[in-house]
C-alpha cells in the first residue's frame, strides 16, 4: 500500500482526503465536512505542526515540479489545517457564523 506522507507523518494517512492542491476545494471540503470530521482532522494533524513545517523548511520548493509526491501532499494537509483550524478553535462549525451564503475565491494559488 502507498504511502500518502512521508514516514514521520504516517499518523495523517486516514486523513489523506485532506490533502488537497487547491484552496477552493479545500474550503469546499471544510464546508461539506461534519464538526466531527474537522475536529477528527485537526486533533492530529494540529500536534504534528510543528514537525510538519521542520520537515518542510528543508524541502527545496523552488522547483515545484521536482517535489515528490509524498512532500506535496503533506505541505496540502497542512494548508487543510489551516483552513480548518479557526471553525475549529472559534466558531465550532464549518461556516463563518452570520455569513449567509457569501464565499471567497482565492484568484491566484500558490505555486506548488
Amino acid at each position: 500500500m502507498a504511502q500518502t506522507f512521508p514516514p514521520e507523518f504516517a499518523a495523517l494517512e486516514p486523513f489523506a482526503d485532506w490533502a488537497i492542491p487547491t484552496e477552493r476545494a479545500r474550503y469546499a471540503k471544510r464546508i461539506a465536512s461534519t464538526m466531527e470530521e474537522l475536529d477528527a482532522f485537526y486533533s492530529v494533524a494540529f500536534p504534528l505542526l510543528r514537525d510538519g513545517t521542520a520537515y518542510l523548511e528543508q524541502v527545496d520548493m523552488t522547483e515545484p515540479e521536482k517535489l515528490s509526491e509524498q512532500d506535496k501532499h503533506l505541505l496540502w494537509a497542512f494548508c487543510a489545517l489551516v483552513t480548518v483550524a479557526f471553525p475549529v478553535e472559534a466558531w465550532r462549525q464549518p461556516r463563518v457564523p452570520d455569513s449567509g451564503a457569501s464565499s471567497i475565491d482565492a484568484v491566484l494559488e500558490p505555486a506548488v
